[in-house]
């Protein structure tokens, strides 16, 4: 399961995201400590939904993703250093940081203006500061670690990898952009450092700003920072979405259009997380459940077979493939065969997005 966790400043828009994201209706808890409220939101699939239709199966399992809110930033310095004792915000896939870009005189904003690029060029530094702390309190142990006796080879290749993080850390260039061998990728996987992970800005526009949403990155003064490596944005409008998600179907279609608003903004958030971890979906199908699942980009088909089971990953004789769109236009299995364009592949098989899989395997 993709897991994304969400920051932001006081008066952001966050809440209203997380909400419109896991449908909650309670506002976060509040207390002495910061925690994170979890929800969990299904991802809207056409293909999934006209694979079920096809099949009429007794369940339709749709792909998921996690979303962490994770409290907002109180000025300053505090943010990122309170995130950092949330276990759920360092297992996050990515980091979803939402930006002011609405005015509302009721609702003033921390730093007395609506200024997204200082925003997120404040949050980038926290984060960076953040890591910085524990590479440097790393690094003092490592240190002392290597001075004994039989310190052992690896313990000076994490030094020396710590020692490039510290130091990109140090000219503040986030992590996410830092090239690393697979070897060294592995040395820092333990660390989860923030600043390496994903970052999908969500502009959060005024509603008189929805026409000009395609140029919400330009209006908001961000073109060269979504420019840098894993990083993208997305606009949306967090309290004309809240609205749409009371409506029933046909008035919320009513509503968007009138609006000129093509999808909801979960479908636009979904799909640029999507796109920035490089997920794809692929299908299993059947009289019981049609399901999604959601896997890196490049991945091979052994690997795809073990989201379904670990046993059926062991046991991967060979897969049966085809494309969604085949499979409906064939109307079924049967004629699909007949018309040949099933294909039966191995374990290399790299999945493509839309692919539905049926593994043959060995108990």
């Amino acid at each position: 399961m993709l897991r994304a966790g969400l920051i932001g400043f006081p008066s952001s828009g966050r809440t209203a995201l997380f909400q419109l994201l896991t449908s909650a209706r309670e506002a976060p808890r509040s207390g002495g400590r910061q925690e994170a409220n979890v929800g969990v939101s299904r991802v809207p699939d056409e293909r999934l939904d006209k694979l079920t239709a096809l099949f009429n199966p007794k369940k339709h399992v749709p792909a998921t993703v996690e979303f962490a809110d994770m409290g907002g930033a109180a000025g300053s310095g505090a943010g990122a250093a309170a995130l950092l004792d949330v276990a759920a915000f360092r297992n996050a896939d990515a980091l979803l940081h939402v930006v002011r870009m609405f005015r509302d005189p009721s609702v003033p904003h921390a730093a007395g203006s609506i200024d997204p690029a200082r925003d997120v060029r404040t949050m980038e530094d926290e984060v960076i500061l953040a890591d910085l702390g524990v590479v440097e309190r790393r690094l003092e142990r490592l240190e002392r670690d290597l001075k004994k006796a039989g310190a052992a080879p690896e313990l000076k290749k994490e030094q020396d990898i710590l020692q490039r993080c510290r130091a990109r850390l140090e000219e503040g260039k986030p992590l996410r952009d830092l090239e690393l061998s697979a070897e060294d990728a592995r040395r820092l996987r333990g660390f989860q450092f923030l600043s390496a992970k994903p970052l999908l800005i969500v502009m959060n526009l005024d509603e008189a700003d929805l026409p000009q949403a395609d140029r919400a990155v330009e209006l908001a003064g961000l073109q060269a920072f979504v420019k840098g490596p894993n990083t993208r944005a997305v606009a949306i409008c967090a309290k004309i979405e809240l609205e749409i998600a009371q409506l029933d179907p046909a008035d919320a279609t009513a509503f968007m259009a009138d609006l000129g608003l093509r999808e909801s903004g979960l479908d636009r958030v979904i799909r640029a997380s999507y796109d920035l971890l490089g997920y794809i979906s692929f299908f299993t199908v059947g009289e019981d459940e049609t399901r999604a699942w959601s896997i890196p980009r490049g991945t091979n088909a052994q690997s795809a077979a073990g989201e379904i089971h670990t046993d059926i990953q062991r046991g991967f004789v060979r897969a049966e493939v085809i494309d969604w769109a085949q499979l409906v236009a064939a109307g079924g299995y049967a004629a699909a065969r007949d018309r040949g364009v099933l294909r039966l592949e191995g374990r290399d098989y790299e999945m493509r997005d839309g692919d539905v899989m049926t593994v043959k395997f060995t108990p």
